[in-house]
């Protein structure tokens, strides 16, 4: 969602004659969007804070002035103390009024701004109208683009800060969606993955009187029927918001990828309900097999959460028996980080560091055996894959597979954009190397391999 966070305030600001730059030593403005969810993305900032202090210093010695905005959860949740620590930066927004951003850049630019630390500028509130009214029309250059649906959450798990810095659920209008997924496929995007901090309680209206509420799974539908749309994902979900209309749209809906993320967190029920989690393990296995059920190709991801407070030995191999279980293809997995402001920071029996890196350490060795396996199944299979983007070596495209996997393949330039049937050949960790199935491509592969360098 920074993602997508980020391009749109990127594009708020064009009207203004700002273009994009990636050398921080040019830029006029500078916009840190951050994310509060664990304690090192938080830190992380004031460290980066420091360089761009020093790169506004040495501008300022040239007579040229640069603004430092500070965006997103870390500004909602700590926007005085960014403002305390950091003196230099004139600019702490959340992440619902980035859409005043350039009123917000234009008084940070005006005299008063300049020349007074008093005039910084905190602007941290939940403005009653939604920000997507006020942003221009999206535009991109990328063939695979992220679309934010529903923002916020009600759901209140007791290690998450995000229902105090995203605030409550919000679904944005069906047509609005339908609408911007338009504009990105007149753009040339093909593949679209929609957006929101619990994407699954989805509960859009129709502009229309009488319409009634929509569901992410008739949002889905919805969105399938545009004709160049030829990929859809979406993420981040919650097994209790996993409905039976849903589950059976991943049987039905061919644009709708083969492969889910959706995070338990613990596979320990007495971990769970003090998470406040809302869904057991067996309720999570029970979606799992109806998924199956339903598409048994499907591939699952998931979010692992080690060393929340009061987790003994038994939870956590609790954690490491559903692992078993369940054939993940990838997952994310932390320890865990107590968030100020959450019941979780003030539980009681609070995990030693480095029995939480133990077993941290543990999980992740069978996680990413897991993945390897996985990757090493996809030796030889055929898929469909969005070439988008430079590959790590030269003459080399990459994309994702339908299950979320980097592909390589040596490949002309020109390929970018395109959608193209590989097979695979080589497995690694993270990634797959393939070559073009339709063998009077593979030339290409071949002719570029004696040609490089």
């Amino acid at each position: 969602m920074n993602v997508y966070d980020s391009r749109r305030m990127a594009d708020v600001l064009i009207p203004l004659g700002y273009s994009y730059t990636d050398d921080p030593k040019k830029a006029e403005v500078v916009i840190l969007n951050t994310c509060h969810i664990r304690e090192k993305a938080a830190e992380k900032l004031y460290s980066e804070l420091g360089r761009y202090e020093n790169i506004k210093e040495k501008r300022k010695t040239k007579g040229r002035t640069t603004v430092i905005a500070v965006a997103g959860c870390v500004a909602q949740a700590e926007g005085e103390q960014v403002l305390r620590r950091a003196p230099y930066v004139d600019i702490v927004l959340g992440p619902q009024t980035y859409h005043r951003l350039p009123q917000m850049v234009t008084r940070a630019l005006s005299k008063e701004g300049v020349n007074s630390k008093s005039a910084r500028i905190l602007d941290i509130d939940f403005p009653v109208e939604p920000k997507f009214d006020y942003l221009p029309e999206v535009k991109t250059e990328a063939f695979s683009a992220f679309l934010t649906v529903q923002e916020g959450c009600d759901k209140f798990c007791t290690f998450c800060v995000v229902p105090y810095t995203r605030g409550a659920e919000y679904s944005r209008p069906v047509e609005d969606i339908v609408s911007e997924a338009r504009q990105l496929i007149s753009c040339g995007v093909k593949e679209i993955t929609l957006l929101g901090q619990n994407v699954n309680a989805y509960n859009g209206r129709w502009h229309s009187v009488g319409s009634g509420a929509a569901s992410l799974a008739q949002l889905l539908y919805e969105l399938a029927k545009i004709e160049k749309l030829e990929l859809l994902r979406y993420t981040t979900s919650h097994p209790a918001d996993m409905t039976d209309e849903l589950i059976h749209a991943h049987g039905k809906l061919d644009k709708l990828a083969p492969f889910l993320h959706l995070p338990v967190q613990s596979g320990s029920n007495d971990v769970l309900a003090r998470m406040n989690r809302r869904h057991s393990r067996g309720d999570y296995l029970r979606i799992i097999d109806f998924l199956k059920a339903e598409n048994p190709n499907l591939k699952l991801s998931s979010d692992f959460i080690v060393g929340f407070p009061g987790e003994t030995d038994e939870d956590f191999l609790a954690t490491l028996s559903l692992v078993a279980e369940v054939d993940f293809v990838q997952a994310f997995s932390f320890k865990y980080s107590p968030r100020p402001g959450t019941p979780g920071a003030s539980m009681e029996n609070q995990i030693p560091e480095e029995v939480k890196s133990e077993r941290l350490t543990q999980l992740q060795t069978i996680l990413m055996s897991k993945q390897r396996r996985f990757n090493e199944a996809c030796v030889g299979t055929i898929m469909p894959v969005l070439l988008d983007r430079p590959g790590r070596n030269f003459g080399q495209l990459a994309g994702r597979s339908p299950y979320m996997q980097a592909v390589h393949v040596t490949a002309p330039a020109d390929y970018i954009g395109k959608r193209v049937k590989l097979k695979v050949e080589a497995a690694f960790t993270n990634s797959l190397g393939a070559v073009f199935a339709d063998t009077s491509l593979s030339f290409w592969s071949e002719r570029l391999e004696r040609n490089d360098g």
